[in-house]
């Protein structure tokens, strides 16, 4: 077993860093929120007072952070001076690909292994060890990084180069956000028109309209397996996070001249959402959101 640091206990995190301890691995977590590390000690892990402390004497450096700020200080202020030579870092955010691709050269110009790995699935997958990984690197790093990822999901993919993980996160959550409006507003349309929504789902899910975001998270109560609208909208992927998404892709396709127009529809629809207050609520609820109910 490994000696891991865990920096980042947030929603997401807090359920990895488990995972990763339930495996028997030696797990010395940070977070700045108290309640947060609390939780991850009740979980196995041993809380740190720092990032410094915690990477201090790791093998294994990973992180779940909220943004390429934060990865960029976390990282170039304590973990490259902390981590022992020879380290691999693990980096988990959803951050833009410059970001990743400047953190990983700094770090190999230090000595250190890294990978840039997000994660699709959301919380209960991160919770139940399912998640999807998406990962960027050399073939050396993300051969070391394999065996720790799957102990937090059900697959692991090497995408590419340093950066690649975040290009094709990026790219997975514009389509997710996307196919979200198209499957709420559709399922409104059905109703204004008469359709009784579970026989319109049982026909669309078989038919050439079947999305994931209709027969795996579908957008409405009731309907298909249990999603976060069967909660009031709660959990799940907060709308505000799909945005943030977004941003980072429409970044990318500037960066990159690449057109996507949906892509810019579906951000200005987030970012709408958002300001009406509803950032809080999961992605699905969308369809209130369209169907003009911002309670």
């Amino acid at each position: 077993m490994s000696r891991i640091a865990f920096i980042g206990l947030g929603n997401m995190g807090g359920g990895m860093a488990a995972n990763l301890a339930g495996a028997g691995h030696a797990v010395r977590a940070f977070d700045l929120v108290e309640a947060a590390l609390s939780r991850a000690q009740d979980a196995g892990c041993l809380p740190a007072a720092s990032a410094t402390e915690a990477a201090r004497d790791a093998e294994i450096v990973v992180s779940m952070l909220p943004a390429g700020r934060h990865v960029r200080s976390v990282y170039e202020g304590e973990i490259f001076a902390a981590a022992p030579k020879g380290a691999l870092l693990i980096d988990c955010s959803t951050i833009d690909v410059a970001s990743a691709r400047a953190v990983t050269e700094a770090a190999e110009a230090g000595g250190l292994a890294m990978v840039d790995a997000p994660v699709s699935g959301g919380i209960a997958a991160a919770n139940a060890g399912t998640l999807t990984f998406m990962v960027g690197g050399t073939a050396e790093a993300f051969a070391r990084a394999q065996p720790i990822l799957a102990q937090m999901g059900k697959a692991v993919i090497h995408a590419g180069a340093a950066g690649a993980g975040q290009s094709a996160k990026i790219c997975n959550n514009m389509l997710l956000g996307a196919t979200m409006i198209a499957t709420c507003e559709t399922f409104l349309l059905a109703e204004k028109l008469g359709l009784d929504l579970q026989t319109f789902y049982d026909i669309s899910s078989k038919a050439s309209g079947q999305s994931w975001s209709m027969t795996t998270y579908c957008p409405v109560p009731g309907v298909g397996p249990t999603t976060p609208s069967d909660n009031g909208y709660e959990g799940g992927f907060a709308a505000a996070l799909q945005l943030k998404d977004l941003k980072l892709a429409i970044e990318a396709a500037q960066a990159a001249d690449a057109s996507v127009p949906m892509g810019h529809a579906a951000g200005a629809l987030y970012q709408a959402m958002v300001n009406a207050g509803m950032g809080g609520k999961d992605f699905s609820a969308m369809i209130r959101f369209l169907d003009g109910k911002t309670a």
